[in-house]
């Protein structure tokens, strides 16, 4: 939603009349045209005035309201970040040199052409209708979770969901082409400037003001992305490697890694912490368990999931643990694709994906016999190929032609972290038992949401020389439990 916002009043004076019209103050005038340009109707430019002090004043209404209406959209506590106020100026900033560039040659007349801020205020106020009403409109399909539906399933409707986007888009570049009267070269320039900011807003939107209160971890603070806390992060997994405690002999320990890289969606950091706890309270991981997360507000408390990060992690868990005796756990969350990559991002930083071959070479490479892999992706079966070995289960919340579901922007847990980690392995220490049951309840929640794919089909896979260890590590837990 852009922070653009409605006119203000810039003095009392009543100003002439429109065309068509009787007298009408500045901001009423103002108001009514962008209304009616964003209705693709022609602007009637007679007896309108603006000044900077408008720009001004639209620009604190279209905050207000950015601030009102995005709170609506999340249910129940949520934090708000006000550092995210100093992202998305540019788009505006850039608008406005394009209205500069189609300034009207001297001697034509108000009745057939604006000034550039008169045509400045006129796209904020036009930003301001569309992004208003396309928000009160959109708000019942996010508390019904219908947006979530919609986003996942693909074809016309989650082409829908743009509508929005391509109405303002449109509506802007009509109003810029039908003010223009630069010459053609600068008109050019001022269209394609225009074009080219909302392609890029579109492509990266600034950070959202408001997220849902953590549900794991309360006193976590928000934190902009930093150089410092960025060059901080080979020290953070060093200090963190390095309190993983050592296996026990006689005892058969976990040692958990959860994995979450794509930084742009809080569902897959909340993931990560709820697996994380239920490893620590429910399978005696305590101590031995580390979280790799992608996130700017924990880069001072978490390091970074990256490809380098895991491989450094796997390296140091080998070195720690009895590999003929222990198990190492990892559960890696994200956006899958169909030749297995997981989404990964940090903001403007490039990040490479993991994959499954090089997750099997790594594990390979340092001798870690007895895996549990649970992957919580899109096409996640794409994984079982690649990592099937005798000593490694793997789990997955979809097969390898399905995407999984409830991992959109607006989702606490995706479907198979809550069905999986948050429901079933409360209640019995069997991740096979576990998976079967959370299949059935993921597809009466799918077909209750809309899935228009088809069902997910978590999908599991045992290795033969696994099973026994897993069954002594089971009733270890048990016994230690009574």
């Amino acid at each position: 939603m852009d922070r653009s916002a409605e006119p203000s009043h810039t003095g009392n004076t009543p100003q002439p009349a429109l065309p068509e019209g009787p007298l009408t103050p500045t901001p009423r005038a103002l108001w009514q045209q962008a209304w009616r340009t964003a209705f693709f109707l022609r602007p009637r430019y007679g007896g309108l005035h603006a000044s900077p002090l408008t720009i001004a004043l639209l620009l604190l209404l279209g905050v207000v309201l950015a601030v009102l209406i995005e709170r609506l959209y999340i249910d129940g506590p949520a934090r708000f970040y006000p550092e995210s106020l100093r992202d998305g100026w540019w788009m505006t900033l850039v608008f406005g040199l394009a209205c500069w560039l189609l300034l009207p040659r001297p001697g034509l007349a108000s009745q057939n052409a604006p000034s550039a801020l008169v045509l400045w205020a006129l796209l904020m106020g036009q930003m301001l209708t569309v992004s208003t009403l396309s928000g009160v409109l959109l708000l019942p399909l996010v508390h019904t979770g219908q947006w979530q539906a919609w986003s996942e399933a693909g074809g016309a409707r989650s082409s829908a969901l743009w509508l929005p986007v391509l109405w303002y888009a449109a509506a802007a570049l009509v109003l810029l082409v039908r003010s223009a009267t630069a010459e053609g070269a600068r008109r050019l320039i001022a269209v394609a400037l225009a074009a080219a900011a909302l392609a890029l807003e579109t492509l990266w939107p600034p950070p959202r003001l408001w997220y849902p209160a953590p549900l794991q971890e309360p006193d976590v603070e928000w934190r902009p992305l930093s150089l410092d806390a960025l060059q901080d992060q080979p020290a953070l997994l060093t200090r963190q490697l390095e309190a993983l405690k050592p296996q026990r002999p006689g005892v058969i320990d976990v040692y958990a890694l959860t994995f979450a890289p794509y930084a742009d969606e809080d569902v897959f950091m909340r993931e990560s912490s709820l697996v994380a706890g239920v490893m620590k309270s429910r399978f005696d991981a305590e101590g031995r368990t580390l979280e790799l997360v992608s996130h700017a507000m924990l880069l001072r408390e978490k390091p970074a999931a990256t490809r380098a990060h895991l491989r450094l992690a796997l390296q140091a868990v080998a070195a720690r643990m009895d590999r003929d005796e222990d198990i190492l756990f990892i559960h890696l969350t994200s956006h899958g694709a169909q030749d297995g990559a997981l989404a990964a991002g940090l903001g403007a930083l490039a990040v490479e994906p993991v994959r499954p071959q090089e997750l099997k070479a790594w594990l390979d490479e340092f001798g870690i016999r007895y895996r549990i892999v649970s992957v919580s992706a899109c096409y996640a079966g794409s994984w079982i190929e690649p990592m099937t070995d005798a000593g490694t289960l793997l789990l997955t919340a979809a097969d390898a032609s399905h995407t999984s579901y409830g991992c959109g922007r607006h989702s606490e847990l995706t479907f198979f972290g809550r069905a999986m980690y948050d429901e079933q392995l409360r209640q019995t220490r069997s991740f096979e038992t576990a998976h079967a049951a959370a299949r059935g309840v993921i597809e009466e929640r799918e077909k209750a949401a809309g899935k228009s794919d088809g069902f997910s089909n978590p999908q599991l896979r045992m290795g033969a020389a696994l099973r026994p260890r897993l069954t002594a590590w089971e009733q270890q837990l048990d016994a230690r439990a009574r």
